[in-house]
């Protein structure tokens, strides 16, 4: 088979996010072959949204879709994630030459792709794993893009990712984010922060319906004017138009949705491997927790009838608590990030990856589901500091969380006295609390392990002795009764 080469990029899978980001791809004057497994979907999108670009060309076999591609050839796969993107790989491979290029845009696990990598390398394959966020309409108009994998391929893809990005003060909104699966983790962490971010906003609607009263209208209301402040993000403004909405018989449609919550699992990886790494990624974790929760919505409703608690009673000033809530959602989401940089810069030491931390905040400034003004700061802090330990340690941040402390106290401990659940909001506190706790309770916990299990303990420096040396695994005999052996210590 001949065909002409006149592809500069080929795209697999049209379902709506491939088709849109097909044609921001042809917007912006590069010519794309689309290829899809059922063929027949090719034809249809090539009559009907794709009818007015003739930059976007179609091909009905994989052996077509390659060879009208120019070389070194950029093939990108938009499917769902797992064996369909291994299976899209094999069949790639009796096609495609060394030096070939081959990007998987879907939501894949980062170890698949750190295995991918290394799998095609061997293979002369330059593979990339990217984070694509957005969703349709920033797959259309210019999404949140994290590449990484094989950085030889960067320099050939850079042009087309950093062209149909999101922009944010005229920077693409995508960058290099590093080795293997570096740009999925990065993308698993942001939907990890996504989560968190939506569970704080749950809350905060709680609080004001079920505390203050609010009607959904007035909670509109104030999401629109939080969204023109600090909390400005897409999440707030999305959050105003849902609240607004009315089903047709003008009342708003959000109270009639079941209050049982989905997830595709992204949050739970990301949870996950922070317990693998042992990371407290607190917040994130109570999020996903909290959607499970919300699953068992029978065993709730049967639980109502016999478990007894208080019943908000507001009494007050409404502007001052609404005020507070500002602020603990503004503090609670620092947290939320501070956590996610945290395990960020810990995944590129146990995997030994070059990251590029203010890069990764700026992908986040524009087209992805966590954009915000927010991240602007974030950004300006890692380029201030790439080493920033933590991000409250810098100025602005540090700033920020103590002036909003009070307020934070305030709704986490009024939401406990009403008997609102607020599992986000708690624990950003309770991690705030702790990350600033010279001498934590763990003395203690460290007794009673070596007490029943022999497991050792190390004694503080001020306190170190000849019996009890500094930085020595230490073991007592607590009973009288014991013996003197002590267990082996390993990290579980």
């Amino acid at each position: 088979m001949t065909e002409k080469a006149v592809g500069d990029f080929g795209l697999i899978g049209l379902a709506v996010m491939g088709q849109n980001l097909i044609m921001n791809i042809a917007d912006h004057k590069f010519t794309i072959v689309a290829f899809n497994r059922t063929v027949a979907k090719v034809d249809r999108f090539l009559d009907n949204e794709a009818k007015e670009f003739p930059n976007i060309v179609g091909a009905h076999s994989m052996e077509e879709f390659v060879l009208k591609l120019k070389k070194p050839r950029r093939i990108m796969m938009l499917v769902m994630a797992g064996k369909p993107v291994d299976d899209f790989i094999n069949a790639l491979l009796p096609f495609v030459e060394k030096g070939d290029i081959i990007i998987d845009g879907g939501n894949s696990h980062f170890p698949d792709t750190t295995r991918r990598t290394k799998d095609l390398a061997e293979k002369g394959i330059r593979f990339v794993g990217t984070g694509v966020s957005g969703g349709e309409e920033g797959a259309r108009y210019g999404p949140s893009l994290m590449p990484g994998g094989n950085e030889e391929a960067w320099p050939y893809i850079k042009e087309i990712f950093q062209s149909i990005a999101a922009k944010s003060d005229g920077e693409p909104c995508c960058d290099w984010v590093g080795d293997e699966g570096a740009g999925h983790y990065v993308k698993m962490v942001h939907n990890g922060i996504e989560y968190g971010d939506m569970q704080l906003i749950c809350e905060a609607y709680d609080i004001m319906k079920r505390g203050l009263g609010l009607s959904a209208k007035e909670m509109a209301d104030v999401f629109a004017e939080w969204n023109k402040g600090v909390l400005d993000s897409f999440l707030i403004e999305i959050t105003r138009d849902v609240l607004r909405f009315d089903d047709d018989d003008s009342t708003p449609l959000v109270e009639k949705i079941l209050d049982s919550a989905g997830q595709k699992g992204t949050g739970k990886w990301t949870a996950i491997n922070a317990l693998d790494l042992g990371m407290p990624v607190t917040l994130i974790g109570e999020a996903v927790f909290a959607r499970c929760l919300s699953s068992l919505k029978q065993e709730r409703g049967r639980a109502s009838k016999v478990l007894a608690g208080p019943t908000p009673n507001f009494t007050g000033d409404k502007k001052t608590l609404l005020a507070n809530l500002d602020q603990a959602l503004y503090a609670s989401k620092l947290i939320s990030y501070a956590q996610g940089f945290m395990l960020i810069q810990n995944a590129a030491k146990e995997y030994h990856w070059k990251l590029n931390k203010p890069s990764i905040a700026l992908m986040w400034r524009g087209g992805c589901i966590i954009r915000s003004v927010f991240l602007k700061d974030i950004t300006s802090a890692y380029r201030k500091n790439p080493d920033l330990e933590n991000l409250l340690f810098d100025d602005f941040f540090n700033k920020a969380i103590h002036n909003a402390q009070s307020g934070w106290r305030d709704i986490v401990s009024k939401s406990a006295l009403w008997g609102v659940p607020t599992p986000a909001f708690s624990t950003a506190l309770s991690w705030y609390d702790g990350y600033r706790t010279k001498d934590l309770p763990a003395n203690l916990l460290q007794a009673q392990r070596d007490y029943f299990g022999a497991h050792t303990f190390k004694i503080k420096p001020e306190y170190a002795s000849e019996k009890y040396p500094e930085g020595k695994d230490n073991h007592v005999n607590w009973t009288g009764r014991g013996g003197d052996v002590s267990a082996s210590t390993y990290q579980a």
